[in-house]
């Protein structure tokens, strides 16, 4: 019986915490989607989000999830010029209010914006931001933020260089 009690006790503060971390988690995940629907003008749920990485950069991807849904597909192509148009000029505001959080790579990627170009390409059901440098350390910050939309958005992209 001691044995037992001695056991909970020190199991139940770690599933507390476990199930503390969960709930931030899930609370965060929602802010993102949430704020993510508000700054970005369209639906996450009506849509897809890909973040890939090149040798040369990665992309920004996004899409109407039915090809008839010429509304999301819209917005998705006037946020991405707009986007493109902040991020070349240095402004990652947008990011921020989404995220809650300086994403990383922001900082360097703020600092070397002469160094990247961003082109907005439409696809059929959406645009794709593309993002490219020479430089290797603002790769590496071009990097760090793709990887972290692609945690944060939870899209399953996997993170690697294509």
């Amino acid at each position: 019986m001691k044995s037992r009690v001695l056991l909970l006790a020190t199991i139940l503060p770690f599933l507390a915490r476990a199930a503390t971390a969960q709930s931030h988690e899930c609370s965060h995940s929602a802010g993102v989607d949430q704020r993510g629907d508000h700054v970005m003008g369209f639906d996450h749920e009506k849509t897809l989000h890909h973040f890939r990485l090149t040798k040369t950069g990665g992309s920004i991807e996004a899409e109407a999830k039915d090809a008839a849904d010429a509304e999301s597909r819209e917005q998705i192509r006037m946020h991405f010029a707009h986007i493109a148009k902040m991020f070349s000029e240095g402004d990652f505001e947008a990011p921020m209010l989404i995220h809650e959080t300086v994403p990383p790579g922001v900082p360097e990627m703020k600092k070397r914006r002469g160094a990247i170009r961003y082109e907005v390409k439409e696809t059929p059901r959406g645009g794709r931001i593309v993002i490219t440098t020479k430089d290797s350390r603002t790769l590496a910050a071009i990097h760090d933020f793709l990887r972290f939309q692609i945690h944060d958005h939870r899209t399953g992209d996997s993170g690697h260089i294509e």
